[in-house]
């Protein structure tokens, strides 16, 4: 089985959550291509058995160029403790979706990061992120998950552990489906 991953990352969060995910895919023995929005080449969705989409919560849902603006800026103040990600400079996800193929029936799931307060506080990227997908022709398996991150900006203690094991629960899913 063949699983992409992709992802859209400000700070490096996500890209380590998508790699987590890709490390509880291939323990389940998939081949797993993990790829940033940046790398839009429609051969990467060619042959995916399952589509793994994640992306930052911003403003209580998907970033937008003028969320992504004001993480870059965020960044550049000293003593912000913050670094982009090498990814951060491209297109952002809900261009990436917005591009997406559509008529496809493969199977797809959606998770984000957010800050680790309540969901009704914070939103959930990969709500947005799961309608997306379902309108473009996905079949949705699990339920989407959201990872946390500190105020400090770093992932919360374990976070890497539980995106593997969604991932192979996503795995078992599919085998399931």
């Amino acid at each position: 089985m063949r699983a992409l991953v992709v992802y859209e990352s400000m700070y490096g969060n996500t890209h380590h959550v998508a790699g987590s995910v890709a490390a509880g895919l291939r323990s389940r023995g998939w081949d797993v291509t993990v790829a940033s929005v940046a790398d839009r080449a429609p051969q990467l969705l060619e042959g995916v058995d399952l589509l793994v989409v994640g992306g930052p919560t911003h403003a209580h849902t998907l970033s937008s160029n003028g969320t992504r603006a004001s993480a870059a800026t965020a960044a550049t103040k000293p003593d912000s403790g913050l670094e982009l990600d090498d990814a951060a400079a491209g297109p952002g996800l809900r261009d990436w979706l917005a591009a997406l193929p559509t008529g496809t029936e493969k199977a797809a799931s959606a998770f984000d990061t957010r800050i680790d307060l309540p969901a009704m506080f914070t939103g959930r990227a990969s709500r947005g992120i799961a309608r997306r997908l379902t309108r473009h022709g996905y079949r949705l398996i699990g339920e989407p998950r959201s990872f946390l991150v500190t105020t400090k900006n770093v992932l919360v203690d374990g976070e890497s552990g539980r995106a593997e094991d969604w991932a192979t629960h996503l795995a078992d899913q599919f085998q399931s489906a």
